[in-house]
């Protein structure tokens, strides 16, 4: 009887280990998306500040161009 449960204890604390491992690996990974994420958020802000002014800065000119049907 005192063997068996030592065999149960012995395997639950090898899963607890895998499942601590896996925990870590988990956590590093989702570190390292939410960094990603927060640089394509910076990325997209200037990608975004230089469209409009791009579009503000033609505004004058199209006025003066013909329609596309011409």
């Amino acid at each position: 009887m005192e063997n068996e449960t030592n065999n149960r204890l012995t395997e639950i604390e090898i899963k607890l280990s895998y499942l601590e491992d896996f925990m870590t690996k988990i956590q590093k990974i989702t570190v390292e998306h939410t960094e990603t994420i927060d640089k394509l958020k910076a990325e997209n802000r200037v990608l975004k500040a230089k469209l409009t002014e791009l579009i503000e800065s033609q505004e004058d000119e199209i006025p003066n161009r013909k329609p596309p049907h011409y």
